[in-house]
């Protein structure tokens, strides 16, 4: 996910370095790896993806941000074999309930091993109104002297603009409906999930620590996510299963909902 100028790399499964390849970016673009938890598919990708960030010479922090509990295989997956390691990717383990490293929020999920769902928030801001702009005489640079000292000549930032929150986006991966999943979606503008099974599955879902995609979608509801990308698909589901991931989310969120497959772009939606 590209945010504010900065890359950042969830769950890096088997074949992320080569996939990071055919979707035409380098390890110089990263500058966050994010992992929900250990679980194989979500973490065997680190090596290539830690060892091409030291081959590259990247010269800018990488922070590499995981669940404390699973040190011992984050150890593992970033000395899995002989290379000159690098001091650009400084460690920042996550534990208890909510840990916060801004842009960047974790909180702990519900699933058999400790898992943390991600959410990125922009700091709110304000829209400049160019009619109050106009009326009030201020032009060219004088627009960012506004901004920037919050007055200027008699006339605030108050009279020239409205408040604009932040956009945001949430990143969740494997879990059981519980209280963090909504709290990491709360108002999204882009929300990424888990949704494993279909709903004739929901026993199975729950035993596991996954979602359906009607479990997604009514996380994407109650939160007024505005875009739902569902991914994280079991292998019993082949292309011909899209549709009907597609048409259980839509009967619960009127939406944008996006089924997702491997090098799609998917872009965080403008605010009106």
């Amino acid at each position: 996910m590209r945010w504010d100028g900065q890359g950042y790399l969830f769950d890096p499964g088997e074949g992320s370095q080569r996939q990071l390849l055919h979707a035409g970016l380098s390890s110089s673009q990263l500058h966050w790896i994010c992992v929900t938890h250990f679980h194989g598919d979500h973490c065997l990708g680190v090596p290539g993806i830690v060892q091409r960030i030291a081959r590259d010479r990247v010269k800018h922090e990488v922070k590499a941000v995981y669940p404390a509990s699973g040190q011992e295989y984050w150890n593992r997956l970033r000395h899995a074999a002989v290379f000159t390691d690098t001091e650009t990717i400084t460690e920042h383990p996550v534990s208890g309930d909510t840990a916060t490293l801004p842009p960047l929020t974790a909180r702990r999920l519900s699933h058999p091993v400790e898992s943390y769902g991600y959410r990125l928030q922009e700091p709110d801001g304000r829209r400049m109104l160019p009619e109050r702009l106009r009326k009030h005489g201020i032009t060219g640079p004088d627009v960012r002297v506004l901004q920037e000292e919050g007055a200027l000549r008699g006339v605030t930032l108050e009279m020239c603009s409205v408040p604009r929150p932040g956009q945001s986006a949430a990143f969740i991966m494997d879990t059981r409906l519980c209280e963090n999943v909504f709290t990491l979606a709360d108002g999204v503008d882009l929300l990424v999930i888990e949704s494993t099974f279909l709903s004739a599955e929901a026993a199975l879902a729950k035993d596991y620590g996954h979602l359906t995609a009607q479990d997604a979608a009514l996380v994407a509801k109650e939160s007024g996510a505005r875009r739902l990308v569902l991914t994280h698909f079991s292998e019993r589901y082949g292309l011909d299963a899209e549709p009907v991931f597609l048409e259980e989310a839509r009967a619960v969120f009127d939406g944008d909902v996006i089924v997702a497959r491997d090098l799609m772009t998917v872009q965080v939606p403008k605010r009106p």
